[in-house]
Formats: structure tokens, C-alpha cells, sequence
């Protein structure tokens, strides 16, 4: 792969100069309109605080629901506008003083964020699915988080109809940074992203009203191995920084050029040294290669998957995937390009062991949560193969795999809340046996969503996995391909074994029951059949808007 195919993958923005040493002190101007859907985000975020604060609590849900739903159709809308105006390709800018890259690849992936959060909202919202608690309906959270689990405060809350409904605000802010996050064009505010993003997270791991003690320790692990994770990302910021001379993409992909026109007398010891280049780039990519969920810093994935409330990890697989995805793309294409090489033996092994260990751990889970967790691992090294072509088709691929996977995943999650007994979630395979028996529907649905992850044809997963193996192997990554294809047929075995339990075992008498949802969770679900049926029939549209998204700006 040559250099200046990989350089194609960005254009030069005009009107970003740094000040010189001697100017004095401009105030910073802000692109409002360019950087409108995160701030319509924020905003109601914030406004969501405030409801907690002044609004009568019998009527705070109905007014979170409502805030959450318009400000995420709002943003999109910004998004499409932004796209209409052509910021997506001749118009891509840097906005906000050189912090944010308005392109096409960001666009695009902010418009995904925000649609699969708007239908993973429709899943918190959800308050039919359990029984009626002292005469009110509940919903998936903790009826006060910050009571004990099982104390006499906990049943208090329960029996007065207390719910918590800061989770919306708190999406709100998550979603806000996952906006953020890939559209980040310096290092500062790329870890800055992350923890206004990744924070929410821990807490909505630790509110489920059920199983409260897994759902604690869910997010102590979640808590403690991102705290890690962020560790190793700043330091990789710092290490850059001294090689550099800055923390800015573009300033750090012309000093790895060697095209830098002006060295800082402070750094002049440091910069240019190639064992902070590589010390620093490899550990910023182990940050975002947790968040991704990619072996060996996958460790987190599954406890965290089972122990979450349903909603959340719906949420939290598909929306962060993305999110941290467009980041990795990124990082790679536009400022260390110069480094492709000394980078792919790495990323090959990093792959390789993420979709195998995926798909082979994959089989021997027995609760229906982990196993999607190692599905989703697997899943994370079939994209990696698409970031690994280093190339135009490469970067469309990853964007079109990541839309597609992201509905099927929320959608699969929210089938999974259906299915209850006594206890609340039936999630252990044994209790799923029989299901297609007694809700034929429900398990129609389901087998759709496992054939799609499984990548048979018709299905969007399809689709996705043939545009990502193709890009890899034009890009010269053709044993990556084979390791994938094999993967994938691994993989086929336990999706294939679930849906064999579903419809050709007999149903125990005293097996769960599916519970009616409301038409919140109904649309979810709704949208994420439609898009795995229209991606994996009629996928050209969809592929060519990625591909038209697919150029960095910087």
C-alpha cells in the first residue's frame, strides 16, 4: 500500500493557522452551526438535570422520554442538514479552533449514534414488560440507585413507585460524547470524549432492578479495567505530545511525514523520536481497542453484557462500537498514516485472536447475554479487517458494517427483555428451549437477528461482513479474509444451535413466558428487522453513502 493511496483518504481543510509566538491573545471562534448536533445534545442533557430538580416526580418520565426523544431527532436532523450542505465532502471543515473535524466520516457515524440511540431509548422507556409494583408499572432501573440492594430504603422506594429516571439525562450526556468521540481531531479532545462518554456508562451498568448485586459488580469491573484503559490512552497522548510537539492530528501526521515546517526550541530534544511515536501510537490504540471490545482488553465485555440492565447493554454494544470505531479509523488514517506498516503485523494478530477467540469461547457460554458478548467480540474482529485494508473501500466498508451491526445488535437486546419468568430475564439457554412453540413470533424475530449476526445471505450481516472481507482483501489482507471466513462458520454453529433449541425442543411446563410490550419496545425491535431485511436485499444505496462518506478531512 502505497503512501499517497493512503494520504487520498484526506483532504487539506483551508482557514486553520495556528498563532504565531509573538500575536497576541484572539478570543476562539466557534462554528456553532457545524458543531449543532452535539450541542442540541448537551443542552437537553442539561435541561434533563434540571427536570430532575423542579419538575413534580409523577410527571418527570413522561417529561424525559419526551426532552430525550426530541433532542436525539433534533441532532439528527442537524446531522442531515450539515450533510445537505455539503460538509460531508467539498465542505468538510475543521471546526472550534482545529478540536472537531466535520466530514464526511464523521457525519455519518454521528447519524448512526443517534439513530440507534433514539431506538435504544424506546427500550429504557419500556414499563409493561415486568408485573405491577404496588400498583405501578416499573421499568428495567433500580427504583432508587442509590439505595442498598434489599435494604428497608429499597423496598420503601419500591412500595411509594419511585423510578429513576436520571437515566435519560445521563444517555443524553453519554450520547453527547460518543458524538464527539469520532468527529475528535485532537488528542485532548479525543479523551476528553471518552470520559464524558464512557462515565454515564459505568452508572447505567449499576441500576438494574433486578439482580442489583451483578449489575453493582458489573460496573465496578467496568469502572475499574475503563480506568485502565483511559490510563494507557493518556499516556499514549503524552508520549505523542513529546514527539510531536502537539497534540493536534494534523500537526502530529506532518512531523511523522517529516513535512513539519517549524520545531518548538523545548521539544527540539524530543521530537522526532521514533520510540515515542510507537510507544505513544500503541498505547492510545490499546485505549480504543478496549472500547471496541478487540482480545486481549476484551476481558471487560461479557460480566459487563450480563450483569447490565437489558437496555443498557443494547445500547452500549451497538452505540460504542461506533463510536469507537470512527475514533480508531481516525487515528489511523489521518494521523499515523506514516506508521501503516509498522502497525499491521500488530493490528493482523490483534484481529485474528478477536475474531477466533470470539466465535470459539462463543460456544461453550450457556446464558444468552455473554454469548451475544462473545459474538460481539467476534463481530469487532471482522470490522478490524476492514480497518486494516488501508484503503478507501476499507473505510466505507467499516462504515457500512458498523450501521448495519448496530440495529441488529439493539434489536437483539430487545428481544432478549421479552423473555421472562419469575425472576425477571430469563437469559440461560436452557429456558429458551421450546420458545418458538410457545411465542412463534418472538422466536421468528430472534432467528432473524442470529442469521444476520451469523452473515447468511439476505441478511445486512451478510452485506456488511462481504463489504469488509472484500476491502481486506484488495488491500492485500487476503489471509485475514480466510481467518474470517472461518470464523465465521464457527460462529454459524452456536447462532444455528440457539435457533435449533428455539424451535425443535419441546417447552418446559414451567419454562418463561413472553411478555407484551409496549409499542416503544415493538418499534425497536420493528426497525431493526427492517434494516436487516432492506440492508441485506437492496444494501447499494446504503453502500454508496458510505463510500461518499468515507474522506477524512485535516
Amino acid at each position: 500500500m502505497s503512501a499517497t493511496a493512503v494520504h487520498s483518504l484526506w483532504t487539506t481543510a483551508g482557514g486553520v493557522t495556528s498563532a504565531a509566538a509573538g500575536d497576541k491573545f484572539t478570543a476562539p471562534t466557534i462554528e456553532y452551526a457545524q458543531l449543532a448536533p452535539v450541542l442540541i445534545v448537551v443542552g437537553a442533557a442539561v435541561l434533563g438535570i434540571l427536570v430532575e430538580a423542579f419538575v413534580p416526580r409523577r410527571a418527570r418520565y413522561t417529561t424525559q422520554v419526551f426532552l430525550t426523544v426530541v433532542a436525539i431527532a433534533a441532532s439528527f436532523a442537524a446531522v442531515v442538514g450539515l450533510a445537505a450542505d455539503g460538509y460531508a465532502a467539498k465542505s468538510a471543515h475543521i471546526a472550534a479552533m482545529g478540536a472537531i473535524a466535520v466530514d464526511g466520516p464523521a457525519l455519518f457515524l454521528q447519524g448512526t449514534i443517534l439513530l440507534v440511540s433514539m431506538v435504544s431509548v424506546f427500550t429504557f422507556a419500556e414499563r409493561r414488560l415486568d408485573p405491577a409494583s404496588h400498583g405501578n408499572r416499573v421499568d428495567s432501573f433500580a427504583a432508587q440507585a442509590g439505595a442498598v440492594p434489599g435494604s428497608d430504603g429499597e423496598k420503601a422506594a419500591v412500595k411509594a413507585g419511585f423510578t429513576t429516571t436520571e437515566v435519560f439525562p445521563l444517555t443524553l450526556f453519554a450520547v453527547a460524547g460518543m458524538l464527539v468521540f469520532p468527529a475528535a481531531n485532537d488528542l485532548l479532545t479525543l479523551f476528553i470524549a471518552l470520559e464524558v462518554f464512557s462515565l454515564p456508562l459505568y452508572l447505567l451498568c449499576a441500576i438494574a432492578r433486578r439482580k442489583r448485586l451483578m449489575s453493582q459488580e458489573a460496573a465496578v469491573k467496568y469502572f475499574l479495567l475503563g480506568s485502565f484503559s483511559s490510563a494507557f490512552l493518556l499516556f499514549g497522548i503524552a508520549l505523542l505530545y513529546g514527539y510531536a510537539g502537539t497534540v493536534s492530528y494534523a500537526g502530529i501526521a506532518n512531523v511523522v511525514d517529516g513535512t513539519v515546517q517549524e520545531i518548538d526550541p523545548a521539544l527540539a530534544a524530543t521530537m522526532g523520536n521514533d520510540a515515542l511515536l510507537l510507544i505513544g501510537g500503541a498505547m492510545i490504540l490499546m485505549g480504543l481497542l478496549f472500547k471496541v471490545g478487540a482480545v486481549p482488553f476484551h476481558m471487560w465485555t461479557p460480566d459487563v453484557y450480563q450483569g447490565a440492565p437489558t437496555p443498557v447493554t443494547g445500547f452500549m454494544a451497538a452505540a460504542t462500537k461506533v463510536a469507537a470505531f470512527g475514533a480508531l479509523l481516525r487515528l489511523l488514517y489521518v494521523v499515523l498514516p506514516g506508521l501503516t506498516w509498522d502497525l499491521r503485523p500488530v493490528m493482523w494478530g490483534v484481529a485474528i485472536v478477536t475474531m477466533l477467540g470470539g466465535a470459539i469461547v462463543a460456544i461453550t457460554q450457556t446464558d444468552i447475554k455473554r454469548l451475544l458478548a462473545y459474538s460481539s467480540i467476534a463481530h469487532a474482529g471482522f470490522i478490524l479487517a476492514g480497518v486494516i485494508a488501508a484503503s478507501p473501500d476499507g473505510v466505507s466498508s467499516v462504515l457500512f458494517y458498523l450501521g448495519v451491526y448496530s440495529f441488529v445488535t439493539v434489536g437483539a437486546f430487545a428481544v432478549v427483555t421479552l423473555v421472562r419468568d419469575a425472576g425477571g430475564e430469563a437469559t440461560h439457554l436452557s429456558k429458551w428451549a421450546g420458545l418458538g412453540r410457545r411465542s412463534p413470533l418472538t422466536a421468528a424475530v430472534f432467528a432473524v437477528f442470529l442469521l444476520s449476526f451469523a452473515g447468511i445471505p439476505l441478511t445486512s450481516g451478510f452485506s456488511g461482513k462481504f463489504a469488509v472481507f472484500k476491502a481486506a482483501a484488495d488491500g492485500g489482507a487476503g489471509g485475514l479474509v480466510v481467518v474470517g471466513v472461518i470464523s465465521s462458520a464457527i460462529a454459524a454453529f452456536f447462532y444455528i444451535r440457539v435457533i435449533v433449541l428455539m424451535f425443535f425442543s419441546e417447552p418446559k411446563a414451567d419454562g418463561p413466558t413472553v411478555a407484551v410490550p409496549s409499542p416503544l419496545t415493538m418499534t425497536t425491535i420493528a426497525v431493526g428487522v427492517a434494516v436487516t431485511l432492506v440492508l441485506g436485499l437492496a444494501p447499494q444505496y446504503f453502500l454508496d453513502l458510505a463510500s461518499q462518506a468515507g474522506v477524512f478531512v485535516r
